[in-house]
């Protein structure tokens, strides 16, 4: 008997992905010409929606159009592989939404939108955190938010790549690297690698693979996931916007964790607008998340977006000239760098914010004592192996809890019940599982796992006494703040060991890394802020948006 064709990291064969890309030129009708004159590369998802309201398109058509872009520039041509497996039901999906136009019911009918590898999907998708050990998982039912993306109309198009394990297994991964999905390169400089392989210019992490196909035009939308900087760090190194929500505004219930402290979901886009449509989506209490139940939100964020939105606003700029040594986010930039920064700040004021300059205090960006611990680093291929690294307790003592709660409840089709279960097959695997070590999981493993240890919930209470009391609360409340802005994802951890939002949005491009010379790459602008303050955020954000129309999508 014939062996059955092995799909590839499409979750399709090879004739299969072939046929549905090449569906794309197989006009043969007045009605499939009308549906591709709308031109997907760089259309926001207002333009995607709007070209279905106004019958400029169709779901199957877009997805058809998506594919053929993916198998173009993420499979061959630059090879981004930021898409690790495409839904084989998409264009089945679309072809039912294809007499469906976008309404305020389903907002998003027919948008093709692609979720990270850690969000699960109750279908015939793998929901993997791109682990060779968790190749054939499945999850039992959809994630809260695939939920209401699928409630809402969009097409799932598939799962995108990233740092395995949402950069919790090894020390000194590389960026967007995992060992089932390959390694996801940035689309402003694909070809650029080092010694290692290594993409010199990142593609950021670990939500790479969703920055990096909105960045391409692989997909209206992707949904990615932050503990620690894992949206805006791929945002600004692919020039595109996010959310990191306060945590509880999205629910969790149904994503491979890091740390229940921190985690949480966040929308990738083209535009503020874009990202201020899909918050609407997938902002809701949830029962299986006990954070969602203190949640505020405003009936619609796309509400109060204005072009002169920033007018009267105090924006807090963690950066005095006469404060030089804890001058952290903006003194030691590289200057071009800081030219793009001096003109963010030149037209924040242009736009009528009042910028205060009082660098943050030391208390607060430090960390408080007992926060971290010290872990060996022993990937092969670090540079700095043998050096001892310092990651968060609270990460590494929260990972084997809730990773294992997740493996119990959420997992089907696998082997693996435990994080030991994960340890040991890599191990087992370690050629093709182990490029760059375990040492995270090892420390996180040699934990109870029932949180009762006093040091977890002493380095909890410093971290929030550090991020929010003596950090953010603090310098807000003394300056009169309404926000405070960062260098590209500089301020990620003070705003996340909080739990509080950030926004990011495109600011200009810079270029060179570690002194070698690149093509120019992007550099984008956050705004912080307190708990639940992400509709301010996204109007500062769109204010700034406007005036400086610094995104430049990458030449491919």
């Amino acid at each position: 008997m014939a062996k059955p064709k092995r799909p590839d990291r499409s979750g399709l064969t090879r004739r299969e992905l072939a046929v549905l890309s090449a569906a794309t030129g197989a006009i043969v009708s007045v009605r499939v010409e009308a549906q591709v004159s709308f031109a997907v590369e760089n259309a926001s998802l207002v333009e995607v929606v709007d070209a279905l309201a106004g019958g400029k398109t169709t779901a199957s058509a877009l997805v058809r159009a998506y594919v053929a872009r993916i198998e173009s520039y993420d499979r061959t041509g630059p090879a981004l592989t930021s898409v690790r497996e495409i839904n084989p039901d998409a264009l089945s999906i679309a072809g039912h939404l294809d007499g469906v136009k976008p309404s305020a019911r389903q907002p998003l009918a027919g948008v093709p939108i692609l979720v990270k590898d850690n969000v699960a999907t109750g279908d015939k998708q793998h929901t993997t955190a791109g682990s060779l050990a968790l190749e054939n998982a499945r999850a039992k039912d959809d994630a809260t938010i695939v939920k209401r993306l699928r409630a809402a109309g969009a097409v799932i198009l598939g799962k995108a790549n990233l740092t395995e394990f949402a950069n919790i297994i090894a020390i000194d991964m590389p960026s967007g690297y995992s060992s089932l999905g390959g390694q996801v390169r940035n689309p402003y400089a694909p070809t650029l690698v080092d010694d290692r392989g290594i993409p010199i210019v990142a593609p950021g992490g670990s939500s790479a693979g969703s920055a990096v196909a909105v960045a391409a035009d692989l997909c209206a939308a992707a949904i990615g996931t932050e503990t620690s900087g894992s949206l805006l760090s791929p945002a600004t190194q692919n020039g595109v916007v996010t959310v990191k929500p306060t945590v509880g505004l999205l629910s969790r219930a149904g994503i491979l964790p890091i740390s229940h402290s921190q985690d949480t979901a966040g929308p990738l886009t083209r535009t503020v607008r874009d990202a201020a449509i899909l918050l609407n989506v997938l902002a809701a209490r949830d029962p299986l998340d006990p954070a969602t139940q203190h949640q505020q939100r405003p009936n619609d964020y796309t509400a109060g977006l204005d072009k002169d939105g920033l007018k009267g606003a105090r924006i807090g700029v963690p950066s005095d000239p006469d404060d030089s040594l804890n001058d952290i986010y903006f003194g030691k930039l590289p200057e071009r760098s800081k030219a793009v920064m001096a003109k963010t700040v030149s037209v924040l004021a242009d736009c009528g914010a009042t910028l205060v300059r009082a660098s943050m205090p030391t208390a607060g960006w430090i960390g408080g004592p007992g926060t971290t611990m010290g872990v060996l680093n022993r990937n092969p291929l670090s540079r700095f192996k043998g050096a001892p690294a310092s990651p968060p307790i609270v990460f590494l003592y929260e990972l084997k809890h809730d990773l294992n709660a997740y493996l119990r409840d959420w997992a089907v089709n696998t082997k693996m019940k435990t994080m030991a279960d994960i340890i040991a097959f890599n191990q087992a695997n370690a050629d093709k599982a182990l490029r760059f070590g375990q040492d995270l999981f090892l420390a996180a493993q040699a934990t109870r796992g029932d949180l009762s240890e006093l040091e977890y919930r002493s380095a909890r209470a410093m971290d929030l006494n550090a991020a929010q009391v003596l950090g953010l609360d603090a310098y807000m409340a003394q300056h009169k703040l309404d926000a405070v802005i960062f260098p590209g994802w500089a301020g990620a951890a003070i705003a996340a060991k909080a739990g509080y939002p950030s926004v990011q949005v495109p600011a200009g491009f810079i270029s060179g890394v570690d002194g070698k010379e690149t093509p120019d790459f992007p550099l984008g602008l956050t705004f912080a802020g307190r708990a639940w303050s992400e509709a301010k955020l996204l109007r500062f954000a769109y204010a700034y948006e406007q005036a400086s129309n610094a995104r430049r999508p990458p030449t491919l």
